[in-house]
This record gives C-alpha cells, structure tokens and sequence, in this order.
C-alpha cells in the first residue's frame, strides 16, 4: 500500500515518540509497503543519509516537513499535511495524531491512529471522542491495555473491540545477535572490569536518575553504567558524582543508536528505576500507561532486568523474566533496589535464567511482526 505517516515529532530528535514512529516506518517498508512521512517542520530537513546514520535504521522512508505554526497547535500542519498525502496518493493514513487521524477519516481515507498516552486535557479527549463518533476504516493501536482503560475514561466511551489493537513497542532482534558475553563487550568497550549494573536511556523525571546515583554511592565496589541522556543533565550528573568523589560510575552521554545493544551487552544487570510518576518529554504523566522501549531491548540483550513494579510493565515482564521491585520516592525504595541487586551479583545462574527467558519472550515482539499485525488488522477493511 501507499502509507502516509503523519507524525507530530520533531524529526530528527532523541525523543522516544520520533525513535518509534521512524522504527514503525522502517517495518512497514520491511513489509514492502510505499512510504512518506510528513512532519512538522521544526528542524532543518534532513537527508535520508543522515536520518539512517541517526535512528540506527537500514530503511528510511521519504521525509517532508511541512509549515507548522506554534500557535495554531499544530492544525495548520494536520491541514498541509492531509493535502500532502493526497497529492502522494496514499491509500491510508497512518498518524499518531488524533486530529489527523479525524481529518482523514472525514476525507474517506481508512485510517490507523497510534495512542501511547493518554489524552492531554479536554481538545485531546474531543478529538478521540470525533475519531470515534465518525464512521470509516478505522483502527486504533494502544501499547498497554492500561492505556486503552485510560484513554476510554478520559473520553467517557467504551471502544469496539474490533477496531482497537493492543500493539506493544518492539525491538529489532537482528541487532542483538551474537552480542558477547559481558565481560567481553566490556572489554571491546574499554570499560572497567568488574561485575556492572547498566542504564541506557533519557534521564527525564521519575526515570530514576536520583535512585541510580544513590545505588552507585552506596555501592561503591560496583560497576555502574550510565549511557545517554542531554548534555545538560550528563554535565549536571557528572559534577555531582565529582563531588561525591564517586569512581564507580562510568557516564558515556549519547552514544550513537546503533551502538546501544553492545553497551546493553556489557551489563550483568539493567535496571529500569520507574517511580510512580514518569514525565515524559511533553510533560505529561505516563506512569499508569508506559511501554518503554528499552524494556525491549534489554530483553534482547539477554541480560537480568530489575525493574519498577508498575502494571503497565508486567503487561510485558513477571518474577520469571525480571526482578520487580516497588516504585516510589527512592528514599523509600533505596533498601529494596539495593537488596535485589546484591543478591543478582552474587547469583550467576539466576542471572542467567532470567536473561534467557526475557530474551525468549521478546522473541515475538519484533517491530516487523507489529506492523504485519496492524496492517493485517486494517486490511479486513471493516466499517465501524
């Protein structure tokens, strides 16, 4: 088909909303399907090159940014590019952006619209409400079940079952092949030896960038591991470790996306530190309904997880693939965090266990097998 992805991500950025609508765009030419994406246009336009060497992609779709005005949130964008899409001859619209999704359905276009947070106020939740009320090829993806609970408070509807697909986020397997063994990746890294409890990730709050200092600072004969986040908050976390005179703790700040499974692979443990609010970077609260993708790739990786006990994350991980501890204040939660780790470090066959039933889990949970599944399910073509 001739798919027009309308995004409302800055691209390229290091957000995760843009690093997941370019990772659906390359499954989707994986599964043969002709592509341009359409977004705002924010940045200066970049070649499809650079956006490859960027997002860590072997496939990369036409980009057009489109004029979008601040004030106007974001409908002269929607506007510019619905007209886009036609002029390209599309044969379904593929957004993450209600509105978009509403528009097109109003021009007769079958559509999928992809949710990963909840409405953002009373406009989100009226636009939802049209995308439902209006008839048309529909479908809607949500990536927890926690979040299809939310999103039908927030409108006050119950959707149809048929046109709602529980879709989580995916990993590429093909880059966590043949990864060494931590010591090894290590070694190939020029890291300290020693047994490491690795992060990857942005440091936004509630990420648990408080908990991960305090674990290294009362773990001082422990390898920590700390890869990404901004500029700002590296330089910020780096003088604090100095003036702690904390040696224990490696900080790489970005690291190119295709080099994330070896830095993964160099961890004997990975942790997601959730609290029980999660900003994300609109500022919105997705705690209730986060589907993180790097829960996928440290399942890939194979190694042991500890994470935030949060329901949306047992939608994905149990006590047989991770170890899941209480989210909340790191005060609180600091003996806990500490106690699973330890006894991790000193356990090499549980260690073991649980990468290899995480690694076997994910195995059904590819980005390409995502979108066989959407596009399978919008091309039953049913009117609802």
């Amino acid at each position: 088909m001739k798919i027009a992805l309308i995004t409302n991500s800055r691209i390229p950025s290091l957000t995760a909303n843009s690093i997941q609508a370019m990772k659906v765009a390359q499954a989707l030419m994986q599964l043969g399907h002709d592509l341009r994406m359409f977004a705002p246009a924010e940045v200066e336009s970049a070649t499809q090159e650079s956006l490859l060497t960027h997002y860590g992609l072997r496939l990369s779709p036409r980009l057009d940014l489109l004029p979008s005005i601040k004030q106007l949130k974001r409908l002269d964008f929607i506007i510019h590019a619905q007209r886009a899409a036609k002029n390209f001859g599309a044969e379904l619209i593929y957004t993450w952006l209600p509105q978009s999704a509403v528009l097109g359905l109003w021009s007769g276009y079958p559509v999928v619209l992809e949710m990963h947070a909840d409405n953002s106020g009373k406009l989100g939740a009226w636009w939802l409400r049209q995308f439902w009320k209006l008839k048309g090829r529909k479908l809607m993806t949500v990536t927890t079940s926690a979040l299809r609970n939310a999103l039908e408070r927030s409108t006050n509807l119950q959707f149809k079952n048929e046109a709602v697909l529980l879709a989580p986020n995916g990993v590429e397997l093909e880059k966590y092949e043949g990864l060494p063994n931590p010591v090894e990746a290590r070694r190939q890294l020029n890291l300290p030896e020693g047994l490491t409890v690795g992060f990857t990730g942005h440091i936004y709050p509630g990420r648990g960038a408080d908990l991960l200092f305090e674990l290294a600072k009362q773990m001082p004969q422990v390898n920590f591991l700390w890869v990404g986040g901004t500029p700002e908050l590296v330089a910020h976390w780096r003088g604090e470790l100095q003036r702690a005179q904390m040696t224990n703790v490696t900080m790489t700040g970005f690291v190119k996306h295709e080099s994330i499974p070896l830095y993964q692979a160099a961890a004997d443990i990975l942790l997601m530190p959730y609290s029980r609010s999660i900003e994300a970077s609109s500022g919105q609260d997705i705690a209730e309904v986060i589907n993180p993708m790097k829960m996928f790739e440290y399942m890939a990786a194979g190694r042991a997880i500890v994470s935030a006990d949060l329901l949306s994350i047992r939608e994905v991980l149990n006590e047989g693939s991770s170890v899941l501890v209480d989210a909340g204040n790191w005060e609180s939660v600091i003996g806990n965090w500490k106690s699973a780790i330890e006894s991790l470090l000193v356990d090499e066959p549980r260690r073991l266990a649980l990468g290899a039933k995480a690694q076997k889990d994910v195995a059904r949970l590819t980005w390409v097998k995502r979108e066989e599944m959407v596009m399978e399910r919008i091309g039953r073509y049913f009117v609802v």
